[in-house]
């Protein structure tokens, strides 16, 4: 039986946790709260994160790291500003095995994406990427998703998409993870300013072309950091994208309705989103890429701009061709 460790036992590490033993895998879940795992232990589902399914016998929770040392891969699920540090804690444990990250973000700290921050912290390990358009929900319970999975290596990407896929979880190969985590990365910024949008009460046909202005951004930027022309066109970027910009599950689309609405946020809600669009919007100033958006949201997350002021200096950009 193969074995699969997941980091993080947030919603989206436990529904895939559930999803892969459902499959026939024998997986380790950690969590770094030990009374959280003697809860789910305990009751056999993650009430705290991920009310409902029910762990298959082949899940097993733990607190300790050593638990999975013996995985053929370990997915990294957790959110985008933890994973440098933790692997930096701990990169002894993890140098060497396969590793692939399910966080959607771009690192404050170095600037950096998911598969840099692996492929320095652990050298001798694989590093790969699973993203695309998909709640945990929707995973934990067993309805079909596709994803994205990207890895440099075109060997090991082979190995890890037949390993990590299930009847349900159809995982689709990339070579180039760079596309793969900017889609991921870069779509929660529009989500956010959709939210904005619709929250401000603008419309769907704003929101429309605010998704289409935003998808140019998305691959404006992927293009100039490397990423292939067309990876953006796929699950993991355009895919991403609708899904998003369009649901009130997307956490990143519930934060920016919130904002153009004048309400508050639950603070202990993750939107990475948030800390991606200040990174974006730093790396687009130093590397001079017009990013319009991305801007204008880090403006109004740090309170530089109103909401009503945004929006005019969107609609008073010079007129251009598309």
């Amino acid at each position: 039986m193969s074995r699969i460790g997941v980091v993080g036992a947030g919603s989206f590490g436990t529904a895939l946790a559930i999803a892969l033993a459902e499959a026939g895998r024998d997986v380790t879940l950690w969590a770094r709260d030990a009374e959280h795992v003697a809860d789910m232990v305990a009751t056999r589902c993650n009430a705290r994160r991920l009310p409902g399914p029910v762990f298959p016998t082949s899940l097993t929770p733990t607190a300790d790291l050593s638990d999975l040392t013996k995985s053929d891969a370990v997915l990294l699920s957790l959110p985008m500003q933890q994973l440098e540090p933790f692997l930096g804690r701990n990169r002894d444990v993890f140098d060497g095995m396969p590793l692939v990250a399910c966080c959607k973000g771009v690192s404050l700290q170095s600037g950096n994406g998911p598969t840099a921050i692996i492929d320095q912290a652990c050298p001798n390990s694989t590093s790969a990427i699973l993203t695309g358009p998909s709640f945990a929900a929707d995973i934990g319970r067993g309805l079909p998703t596709a994803l994205t999975l990207a890895c440099a290596n075109a060997e090991a990407g082979e190995t890890l998409q037949s390993l990590l896929s299930t009847p349900v979880l159809r995982l689709y190969r990339s070579t180039d993870p760079i596309g793969a985590e900017l889609g991921g990365a870069l779509k929660n910024v529009v989500a956010i300013a959709a939210g904005i949008v619709i929250g401000a009460g603008l419309g769907d046909s704003a929101r429309a072309a605010l998704m289409t202005r935003g998808f140019a951004e998305m691959r404006r930027f992927a293009e100039h950091s490397g990423a292939a022309p067309d990876t953006l066109s796929g699950l993991c970027g355009l895919g991403d994208l609708v899904l998003t910009c369009t649901s009130e599950q997307s956490r990143n689309f519930r934060y920016g309705m919130a904002l153009g609405q004048g309400d508050a946020f639950d603070p202990a809600v993750t939107v990475e989103g948030a800390s991606t669009a200040r990174a974006v919007a730093h790396l687009a100033a130093q590397r001079s890429i017009d990013m319009p958006i991305a801007t204008m949201v880090a403006a109004v997350l740090d309170q530089n701009l109103s909401v009503a002021d945004a929006v005019q200096a969107l609609m008073n950009r010079p007129l251009k061709e598309e």
